[in-house]
């Protein structure tokens, strides 16, 4: 009879916690949709603000250590903003000029390259028809065949758009530029007056996580990216692999996709390289993963720590929720954001904790000094 009326008792929870699950998916559904349909109606400028929050988001660390040894903000800017111009300046005259020369070479030969696949599995088929084994590539040939006249088409299209979009895309660099600047003269007076709506007890909270999940961590995946690069590209070069620098590079801009992207970097370029020397692609693949094995266990967890905190399966769902509303730029940042949400929920509970925990320190105080 009590476990029947216990049974009762939990009934209408478990129906509320049934309805509340039923009507939440939905809810998020729907949520989501709005969110990607907003997002491709304001693409462009959503863009341009996301791109120029994030430079300003990774140069304010340095203009903080400025400050923090006597500089005023305002001249701390000019002084960040000189060194980074400078470093731009340097890039633009070294490594941009071969790199953009190596990748267009490299786009030429990507067909050639494929063609050249085919004899690669006409080898494979006589070494199977050797072993007695019965190896048909038809319907991969055929496949590669296509990939040719599509890359062929992609090719074309591409220095069509590159002619038409110089300017747009000469306006959207400086447009960011100009929004990167105004961000660190003006954007902490802009954040304090977007989050002055919040209740008080979000406010730091949300400014803390924000600035740990965003500033840090894309600071540290350019710092992780830029070792991927500078190492693989002596190494691409002691390789002797073709159009080594832009590879190298490709995989070190490929660290700024959370924890998947340097492996879908080097899986990329180890496939194409297989396209014209299967030897060598092994040989890069070995010399990448080996490279990608000392950044993940020596530099990732000094670098980045556990300010992220997610579960691998959330990282996941994240990554590839940010890619159906926002593509790759939806990629990026939509494990930061997550991770903020998480932060911010996480510090609310530990303040409201310490505040329960105070009160009751307060009113057992009351109760001894009564008796």
């Amino acid at each position: 009879m009590s476990y029947r009326r216990s049974l009762m008792r939990r009934f209408p929870t478990n129906l509320q916690n049934l309805a509340i699950i039923g009507l939440g998916f939905p809810v998020i559904g729907l949520n989501v949709w709005v969110l990607s349909q907003f997002f491709r109606y304001f693409e462009h400028l959503i863009t341009v603000l996301t791109i120029a929050a994030l430079i300003a988001f990774l140069l304010n660390y340095p203009v903080k250590i400025l400050e923090r040894i006597h500089f005023r903000r305002l001249p701390a800017i000019v002084v960040v903003l000189l060194i980074t111009l400078a470093l731009l300046t340097i890039l633009g005259v070294t490594v941009v000029p071969n790199a953009l020369e190596q990748t267009t070479e490299l786009v030429k030969q990507v067909p050639e390259w494929i063609r050249a696949s085919n004899e690669n599995i006409n080898a494979w088929e006589e070494w199977g028809k050797g072993k007695g084994l019965l190896l048909d590539f038809n319907v991969l040939r055929s496949q590669i065949n296509a990939k040719i006249d599509t890359q062929l088409q992609i090719i074309g299209a591409e220095v069509v758009g590159l002619a038409v979009g110089t300017l747009s895309g000469a306006i959207d660099t400086l447009s960011i530029i100009v929004l990167s600047i105004y961000m660190l003269l003006y954007g902490d007076k802009l954040w304090l007056g977007i989050v002055s709506i919040l209740p008080d007890r979000i406010k730091l909270p949300l400014s803390d996580s924000l600035r740990l999940n965003f500033q840090n961590f894309f600071i540290s995946q350019l710092l992780l990216g830029t070792f991927m690069a500078s190492v693989l590209t002596p190494t691409f070069f002691f390789l002797r692999v073709p159009f080594g620098l832009s590879f190298a590079i490709f995989i070190g801009a490929s660290e700024l996709i959370p924890f998947i992207g340097a492996s879908l970097g080097i899986g990329l370029v180890t496939v194409l390289i297989m396209l014209k020397n299967f030897g060598l692609g092994i040989s890069v693949l070995i010399a990448a993963v080996v490279v990608q094995q000392i950044k993940d266990n020596l530099l990732a967890p000094k670098l980045m720590g556990e300010f992220i905190g997610l579960n691998p399966i959330a990282i996941l769902i994240c990554l590839l929720a940010g890619g159906q509303i926002a593509g790759l730029l939806g990629i990026i940042v939509s494990v930061p954001i997550a991770g903020t949400i998480k932060g911010t929920i996480d510090k609310m509970r530990q303040l409201s904790l310490n505040s329960f925990s105070q009160t009751e320190y307060a009113g057992e105080s009351v109760d001894i000094e009564q008796d």
